[in-house]
Order: C-alpha cells, then sequence, then structure tokens
C-alpha cells in the first residue's frame, strides 16, 4: 500500500477525476482517492472539478446547468464519461479511503453536502471516506448534518485561526499548500490530533524534502509513481 492521496485520480496518465483515473490509482495501490463533487442541474453528485466542462470535457457551460442526462453525453477524455460520486465510492469500496472534496462555493449548490451525505450512506462506506471543503461553512453544515462522518478542512496558506474551528467541529484533518508549512504548524496539528495534508507535491526534490522532514504527513499528488519511487524505502513502515 502506497501512503498518499491520489490526486483526483492519476492524471498524468489519465483523464482526471474519470473512473479509469481512479482505477489507475488503484492500481498503483494507493491508500486515499481524492475527488471533487459538484451538483448537476437535478441534484446528482458528479466527479468534476470545474465548475464548468469547458477545460476537461469536449462541453461547455455551468455543470449546475446541465441535467445529469446531458452531463453523460460529454467526452471527459479518452472516450471517458464524468462519473457519478457513487460510481466512484463503488468502485473504491473496500480498496482505498476517499477523500470527497465539495466544491461548494457560497450556496452555489443548495442541498449538496445532504446530497453526498445520502450517497456515502447508501454505499456503506461511512467509515471509508472523509469529507473536505475550502468553504468551511458547508464542511459546518455537512457536521450538523451528521456526527459520524469524517471532516477535513483545505486551506490555501497555514493560519492558527484554523484550530478552534476543528476543534469545534471536531475535523480530523487538515490540508494546505506545501509551501506554507511549518514546523509550528505542523506541531500544532500533532498536538490537537489532525491528520495534516499537504497538496499538490509533484516535484521529486519536494516529496524528497517533505517525506525527510515531516514523514507522517500525507501527500496528495498527480506524480503517482514519482511519489512511490520516493516512498519505496518507507514500505515497510506502511504496509
Amino acid at each position: 500500500m502506497i501512503l498518499g492521496l491520489a490526486h483526483r485520480g492519476y492524471p498524468r496518465k489519465v483523464p482526471e477525476n474519470t473512473l479509469a483515473s481512479f482505477q489507475a490509482a488503484l492500481d498503483l495501490s494507493y491508500s486515499h482517492l481524492e475527488l471533487d463533487v459538484q451538483l448537476t442541474k437535478d441534484g446528482v453528485p458528479v466527479v468534476i472539478h470545474d465548475t464548468t466542462v469547458n477545460r476537461t470535457t469536449n462541453g461547455k457551460g455551468r455543470v449546475v446547468d446541465f441535467m445529469f442526462d446531458e452531463l453523460r453525453k460529454l467526452d471527459a477524455g479518452s472516450s471517458q464519461l464524468i462519473p457519478t460520486l457513487e460510481e466512484v465510492l463503488q468502485l473504491a469500496k473496500g480498496k482505498a479511503k476517499v477523500d470527497i472534496e465539495l466544491k461548494q462555493s457560497g450556496n452555489l449548490y443548495p442541498g449538496l453536502e445532504q446530497k453526498v451525505l445520502d450517497v456515502v450512506r447508501s454505499c456503506g462506506v461511512l467509515d471509508q471516506v472523509f469529507v473536505t471543503s475550502f468553504d468551511h461553512y458547508s464542511i459546518v453544515r455537512m457536521r450538523e448534518l451528521s456526527r459520524e462522518i469524517e471532516l477535513g478542512l483545505v486551506l490555501y496558506g497555514a493560519t492558527p485561526s484554523v484550530f478552534p474551528l476543528a476543534k469545534q467541529i471536531d475535523a480530523r484533518y487538515v490540508s494546505v499548500k506545501y509551501i506554507y508549512l511549518t514546523d509550528e504548524f505542523v506541531q500544532r496539528c500533532d498536538e490537537q490530533g489532525i491528520q495534516l495534508i499537504a497538496w499538490t507535491i509533484d516535484d521529486e526534490q519536494d516529496m524528497r524534502e517533505i517525506r525527510s522532514r515531516y514523514p507522517h504527513i500525507w501527500v496528495c499528488t498527480n506524480e503517482l509513481e514519482r511519489w512511490k519511487m520516493c516512498m519505496e524505502p518507507f514500505r515497510s513502515i506502511v504496509d
């Protein structure tokens, strides 16, 4: 098992956030998959990063303006489809833990949190996922909906203001852009029992530095085989 988060699957080799991309990460024995969730016009949680389909498909327009059936007619690259959250969770069930990032922004997707929670429960993977977001109001809403689901807060930069909120909602994960990591911030996370995640590290030198300085931090990466190579000397610790 490779301890790391496969960022949108394996986007360096396979179109991002597709079933084939996540399968590629599973084939490399990654411990975690990271994905992004938006809602279609008819309320289906789908796995796509951007609020529009412009960059990753052959279509144009906002995800929220597409009915699910319309969205499924688009090519997400190499004849792949935009998957539902349910499809990815069923693929990963019993194989890897899943970081579900809610791409909520203000109230762009009313009811997103409940819809995602419903899918997680129906798939029977409540103990195999954790839900994160840059939108911390969204994470607070998720905690109000469920006391059991694991939660995380995504940050661009390290800030002490995250710790009172993390304690309040029992968030067990904090994900930070790796260039902002400091010994002080890492120590504070350790003291509060928070699992720190560094995103998104693709350069080999940066990988080796992070692994050397903070071996207990989880790394999120697009370069799955590169991180696997960096982790090889430590496989006995993970396995």
